[in-house]
């Protein structure tokens, strides 16, 4: 499996301690603020639907949810967040897309910045690395749920391209944006349970690391994750279990 989809399943279980200060929760409000602006109803705002699940996979409080749709309709007042996407270039040239809710820009990109030259990276202009990504729609389901057979007739019938079985412990299925919706609600009819759901960034290359460039990406990647503002982080690199175990250590 590549390093930056371990990265994605690192991140997940990175989850409840991020809850435990906080971080979490910042995020997670976020995410339904700005979905909230495309509509306050669920049922047919998708992107919200999935940020409102996602909230309560986590566990945060009904009122909290309440609260951040609300402030994403307009019907209470709050800081007004703007989503930003920054690009930069990680060790061993890995490329690196931070997608950002802020509400103010001049702190948010030093921060990143800053970021980026502590831990071996640097900022890279508008556009220099993003043509390295394609948008897809990403669904994990536990294999310990279902067999592949399954998995492939209910999801290649709804559109999906592909179904990875790289990892131990999920089936990871892949579809363009526009079949996620359909992909998911496939999966849903089914009964199969769903681990995570949502829409992120695929690289079309990968940069190969050495155990060196990979502690350091990895550090990258963390602090990247622990800045409030940032709302998700996509890379480009691939690296050997050993290398991710000694990286991760």
């Amino acid at each position: 499996m590549s390093g930056h989809s371990k990265w994605h399943n690192i991140r997940l279980r990175k989850g409840a301690q991020d809850a435990k200060r906080g971080n979490l929760f910042t995020k997670l409000a976020k995410e339904i603020i700005m979905a909230a602006k495309g509509g306050g109803n669920p049922d047919t705002n998708l992107r919200l639907r999935l940020a409102i699940q996602k909230a309560r996979g986590y566990s945060m409080p009904a009122d909290n949810i309440k609260r951040s749709i609300q402030r994403g309709t307009g019907e209470v007042d709050g800081a007004a967040f703007e989503e930003i996407i920054y690009e930069g270039y990680g060790p061993g040239g890995v490329a690196v897309l931070v997608e950002v809710a802020t509400d103010n820009k001049n702190r948010t990109v030093a921060n990143i910045r800053n970021i980026f030259g502590k831990n071996g990276g640097r900022m890279g202009e508008m556009g220099s690395v993003a043509y390295r990504f394609r948008p897809i729609g990403l669904i994990t389901v536990p294999k310990s749920a279902t067999d592949e057979d399954t998995i492939f007739s209910v999801v290649l019938d709804a559109g999906a391209e592909d179904v990875r079985t790289d990892d131990e412990e999920n089936f990871e299925i892949v579809s363009s944006p526009g079949d996620f919706a359909a992909v998911r609600q496939a999966l849903e009819t089914a009964g199969l349970p769903i681990t995570s759901a949502e829409y992120t960034m695929e690289p079309g290359d990968t940069v190969q690391l050495d155990v060196k460039d990979a502690t350091q990406m990895m550090r990258l990647m963390e602090r990247l994750d622990d800045d409030d503002d940032v709302q998700k982080v996509h890379a480009n690199f691939e690296m050997t279990d050993e290398v991710m175990a000694a990286a991760s250590e």
